[in-house]
């Protein structure tokens, strides 16, 4: 497991450094101001679709089911073909209704503002399609055990958007998203290259497109992937009510002065590295092993991984919450502050990163715990936590921010309020006494 672990950091490291590159060009470059607002708007409804099929609702749910599945090749054809089908038919529909989409995301923007977003946002949409395509294919490279791939490939998106920066410097603002936005898409064309060249070498090519070859077959597999769906549909919504909370936090931001939609997108990027790099590395390395053992009713095993995987992340995002905090406006100064983003920049979003930095440790844990719902197939009881937490957040955003009078930092606090109340109760589910004995040297 800790090889596994290690090449997931290593890999996600490599991918956070371009990462924030490619943040400190945008800041130094683009600056805040409307036109990154609006970038950070366009990217916010294909964002959503990715960190749900990314990070929840389509991998946590696959993976168990293709374990256990007899006909891989055709039930991974099943799922792949009635997937794309849907993201085509949304694209369309984001096409046909561009400016009532952009302003869903962008409550506050005004209606010339609107019709330029809508551009971007069609344009930038596009790549949930290449992004489904990638999470696909890294869900049978994680059958395999093989994370690398899809660890160091973010890197190619952060180089595609850093080489649009560097080709737009100098240009106006509206010329400089069209580049980062088709750099989005090049990114993301070049991260499915590098997966369908991985499950070559790992041998899945056969199972993927020797399914896809027997289409009219899929009769074959209908109980299987009736059964997927059904929970699918439970996972998108414990998967994805992260994600729209980050969506209401834009909606919300939008509301307020300009530059708060900034504010928030550079704090969670800081907010973001230490959590992919422990909670996010530890997880996706930790998944497989923990399906395939509880298939086989090995529970034992299944939980020791869990113990493990709690020490680990308690001690890195601990350390990692202290020097974040202490540190804040020192780390956003090093990472942001040069060019057109200036002192007051710095001060808000170092304010901001701190209440998101509040629940970094909350967060990681009550992740590695929903994992234990998703590998006994409980997407049910996950998306019944997910809806109690998102209560929570759209109860205390408008309190913390208005009520307050904390501004965009309320929306990060509420966030890590939020995430709080999906620990507690996923907690609840794991069990208190056998949550208990983690720190003990009893068998869990």
């Amino acid at each position: 497991m800790i090889k596994a672990i290690f090449t997931n950091t290593t890999g996600i490291l490599f991918s956070r450094i371009t990462g924030f590159i490619r943040d400190l060009l945008t800041a130094s470059i683009l600056g805040v101001n409307i036109y990154s607002d609006i970038f950070f708007v366009a990217f916010q409804f294909p964002n959503l679709f990715r960190r749900v099929f990314g990070e929840g609702a389509f991998s946590q749910t696959f993976l168990p089911t293709f374990i256990r599945v007899r006909k891989k090749g055709l039930f991974s054809a099943s799922i792949f073909y009635r997937l794309v089908s849907a993201i085509l038919i949304l694209t369309i529909l984001v096409y046909i209704f561009d400016s009532e989409v952009t302003k869903m995301i962008a409550i506050g923007f005004d209606s010339e503002t609107i019709e330029k977003a809508s551009t971007f946002v069609k344009i930038n949409f596009w790549y949930l399609l290449l992004v489904f395509f990638t999470t696909f294919l890294s869900a049978l490279l994680h059958y395999r055990e093989h994370f690398a791939t899809t660890a160091y490939s973010t890197a190619l998106l952060n180089i595609s958007l850093i080489s649009a920066l560097l080709l737009s410097k100098g240009g106006d603002g509206e010329q400089i998203v069209y580049f980062l936005s088709y750099g989005v898409l090049i990114g993301g064309l070049l991260q499915v290259i590098a997966h369908l060249i991985a499950i070559r070498i790992y041998s899945m090519d056969r199972v993927f497109f020797g399914g896809l070859l027997r289409l009219n077959k899929l009769d074959e597999v209908e109980s299987e992937t009736k059964g997927f769906f059904k929970r699918f549909l439970f996972a998108i919504w414990g998967g994805g009510t992260a994600q729209i909370s980050s969506f209401l936090d834009t909606l919300l931001a939008s509301l307020l002065t300009t530059g708060s939609i900034s504010y928030l997108y550079f704090a969670n990027r800081v907010f973001q590295f230490p959590l992919a790099l422990f909670a996010i590395a530890t997880t996706t390395a930790i998944f497989p092993r923990v399906s395939k053992y509880i298939k086989v009713g090995n529970q034992e095993k299944a939980e020791e991984l869990f113990r493990e995987g709690f020490w680990i992340l308690l001690s890195l995002l601990s350390i990692a919450t202290i020097i974040g905090i202490l540190f804040s406006e020192e780390i956003v100064s090093l990472l942001f502050e040069r060019g057109a983003f200036g002192e007051e920049d710095r001060i808000a979003t170092a304010q901001v990163l701190r209440y998101y930095l509040f629940g970094l440790v909350i967060f990681g844990i009550a992740k590695l715990f929903s994992l234990w719902l998703y590998a006994h197939e409980k997407m049910d009881i996950s998306a019944r936590i997910s809806t109690y937490s998102l209560i929570v957040k759209m109860v205390s955003a408008p309190i913390l921010v208005y009520l307050l009078n904390m501004g965009v930092a309320g929306l990060a606090f509420s966030t890590t309020i939020s995430s709080g109340v999906v620990l507690v109760l996923t907690l609840r589910e794991f069990g208190w006494k056998r949550f208990g004995k983690i720190f003990t040297k009893e068998k869990i």
